[in-house]
């Protein structure tokens, strides 16, 4: 940190106002469980009702006092909101409860923080830190002097405070240009997959719905996966064998939550274009969730902001096993699968999933027969290096007899062009 604030603790203070103001108000619940999250250790929770915020302090002076007497009581080192805190309530705050406040975006990027492994995932949680804290400075200097005239008072020009304002942009400038060159990384494999017509297959979901638990029933891997939010920040990609689609692959990324920080979305900005890139959605809903649907809409916007809702999706209703219910595919009235129930824990209808997963990006694909003469052999060697060929059978006169299956973007490539120029 570029100034010094009160030391920080695990024993918090949680606060929550319902506010008239609000068209969509934050779950406390949700709350709560993100502080557990970060290893907190709540001890209180304030709420109350407002019409609107306290320009000031967010909260009244019968509120705050509250507050401060609860930190008191139970020795707190650090007050939660909630909500959205401007620095200047957030220095206000600070300045009557004596010790550290912090706000909902500040958590989630603490969260962030303790979460990320790759060298892209720290890089992203960086640069949506020194963006939040860009418009804290103030705070940390108002202990020192500002500039002055006077003998051996004259400073190099500028004041601390610009000083730290000029040296975060810099430090931004500089991660910005990194990601931007992961960016262009990320894209050269995606065209690499396109080239080869490798299907890309993304989890997306409501943070803890069980993406990273049914990742690895799926893919047989061993990424980290906790009954926590937000356990998954980078994204990871495995290669998927479906049975008639071949390969494709899967990839793991970041959980959604409700009021997601637009500071958050633009910085995993490359993370998240895994799944703007992805020819079908598996949105992994907990089946299990009170809250349930209002999950589901949060992450349909989310997916919105970063213009992913038109890709087609899969909607999978994972915790099956905590319903005791059994695992099924819901199909519209075209026949094509619209939802999977299943469980993640357990395994208990993941062979379904694939099943649906194999309808639906296996839909343009082409089954055709093909009569090939003796000296077509080039074209037999080149459906064979594809894996297109699915049986093969000869005739007395040397004809081959195949049976194929390939996309069909190659397979109008070879009905335009013909074989031999294409191969």
């Amino acid at each position: 940190m570029f100034f010094d604030r009160p030391d920080s603790g695990e024993r918090a203070v949680l606060v929550h106002l319902n506010l008239a103001s609000e068209a969509e108000r934050e779950d406390p619940r949700e709350f709560e469980e993100l502080v557990l999250s970060a290893g907190g250790d709540p001890v209180a929770y304030v709420m109350g009702q407002r019409d609107a915020p306290h320009p000031r302090t967010f909260v009244g002076s019968g509120k705050l006092q509250e507050i401060i007497d609860e930190v008191e009581l139970h020795d707190a080192e650090i007050v939660m909101f909630n909500h959205a805190l401007s620095p200047s309530q957030e220095r206000n705050l600070e300045q009557a409860l004596h010790c550290r406040v912090i706000d909902r975006t500040g958590l989630i990027l603490d969260i962030f923080a303790q979460r990320a492994r790759t060298h892209e995932g720290k890089l992203q949680v960086e640069l949506a830190q020194l963006q939040h804290m860009s418009t804290r400075l103030v705070r940390g200097w108002t202990h020192l002097e500002r500039q002055k005239g006077g003998i051996g008072l004259r400073g190099p020009g500028e004041t601390q405070l610009e000083t730290d304002r000029r040296l975060l942009r810099v430090r931004i400038k500089s991660i910005t240009a990194r990601l931007d060159k992961v960016h262009r990384q990320r894209d050269q494999g995606r065209r690499s997959r396109r080239r080869t017509e490798t299907p890309t297959v993304s989890l997306v979901g409501y943070t803890n719905a069980g993406k990273s638990t049914l990742f690895n029933r799926l893919t047989q891997s061993t990424v980290y996966a906790a009954d926590q939010l937000f356990a998954t920040l980078d994204p990871t990609l495995r290669r998927l064998e479906l049975e008639n689609v071949g390969p494709i692959v899967l990839a793991d990324t970041v959980g959604f939550i409700a009021h997601l920080p637009h500071k958050l979305v633009e910085a995993f900005k490359a993370t998240l274009e895994e799944t703007l890139q992805a020819d079908l959605l598996l949105h992994v809903i907990d089946a299990a969730a009170a809250e349930r649907e209002a999950n589901i809409h949060q992450v349909q916007d989310v997916l919105a902001e970063i213009g992913a809702d038109g890709i087609p999706q899969l909607q999978v209703y994972n915790k099956l096993d905590l319903l005791e219910r059994p695992a099924r595919i819901d199909r519209n009235a075209e026949g094509k699968p619209e939802r999977v129930w299943l469980s993640a824990v357990t395994g208990e209808g993941c062979e379904l999933l694939l099943q649906a997963i194999s309808e639906l990006v296996g839909q343009d694909m082409v089954s055709e027969e093909l009569k090939l003469e003796p000296d077509q052999g080039r074209l037999r060697a080149a459906l064979y290096r594809m894996g297109a060929v699915e049986a093969e059978d000869y005739g007395d006169d040397g004809v081959a007899h195949l049976s194929v299956r390939l996309p069909r973007a190659d397979w109008n490539r070879l009905m335009k062009k013909g074989p031999e120029p294409l191969f």
